[in-house]
């Protein structure tokens, strides 16, 4: 097909080779030297603007998408977990509990800086993993001036202005783009600190994806669904968090003493062989 185009390298215009047409209009060629360029100009009618926060939600996989043959052995995997005694530690609702107070609007800017450093630290009802990232930055930056920082942090996350979804509040202090996101203070505990806040929503599965097993893992290897990767252009790891915990939440269903009973379930389930093929 014949190209109007000149080579940039060669300011040749023959042999000229199309190779796409591209969705904002534009065409992919090559000359014969094989420099390969975009040549043409964005039909502005032809770009799609990018989808709402409403849309994006909306094409996020729901728990109605999951197989019925995938429900069935996610029913018989709860009711053979369910007979199992619950294994709780007492400690985890007095501890959470404490950690509520200290994370309201009052106890926040009152507590004792030391409480935000051992809450990043600490392993009671869920996991955080290594925080030597935020350790550092706690101990080179100094006490008074991190604990303002982890305050701002956990303040934006829960309060921040309501003109704005918790889901992206979460994704700006991820990427880091809030001058007074606490160094270290990421997915982990950002997601923690909502499990102790909002313990009746929250699952206390702290990372999307894994080697180990996220949320991502989870609902594939569980339920067959499959959630989309983090690096999609068209989401934002703060939206996918969230998202991904009220489809486990909902798939996960009733009959569990709490949310992390049922986010136990779900670890559970995930390494039980026999999924569907």
């Amino acid at each position: 097909m014949p190209v109007l185009a000149m080579c940039p390298l060669c300011t040749d215009d023959e042999d000229i080779e199309f190779l796409e047409d591209l969705p904002d209009g534009r065409r992919r060629v090559r000359h014969r030297c094989g420099y390969e360029w975009t040549h043409g100009s964005v039909d502005v009618t032809k770009v799609r603007a990018p989808y709402s926060f409403d849309e994006l939600k909306s094409r996020f996989p729901k728990p109605g998408d999951v197989d019925p043959k995938w429900v069935r052995r996610a029913d018989e995997l709860k009711a053979a977990f369910l007979r199992r005694k619950p294994d709780f530690d007492p400690g985890v609702a007095a501890y959470w509990a404490t950690y509520q107070q200290i994370f309201s609007a009052d106890g926040l800017w009152s507590c004792d800086p030391q409480a935000l450093k051992d809450f990043a630290n600490s392993e009671v009802g869920a996991r955080p993993g290594n925080m030597s990232v935020f350790n550092t930055a706690w101990n080179t930056m100094g006490t008074d001036v991190a604990a303002a920082y982890t305050r701002n942090t956990i303040d934006y996350l829960l309060r921040g202005p309501e003109d704005i979804p918790l889901e992206d509040r979460l994704q700006h202090l991820l990427s880091g783009t809030k001058p007074f996101s606490m160094t270290g203070f990421k997915e982990a505990l950002l997601t923690r600190v909502l499990c102790v806040v909002h313990p009746e929503r929250f699952l206390s599965i702290l990372k999307y994806t894994t080697d180990a097993g996220g949320k991502r893992e989870i609902a594939r290897m569980v339920y067959g669904l499959e959630f989309p990767e983090p690096e999609s252009v068209n989401w934002t790891l703060g939206r996918l968090i969230l998202w991904s915990n009220d489809v486990l939440h909902a798939l996960a269903g009733k009959g569990f003493a709490n949310q992390q009973h049922a986010a136990s379930f779900l670890w559970w389930a995930k390494d039980q062989p026999g999924g569907p093929t």
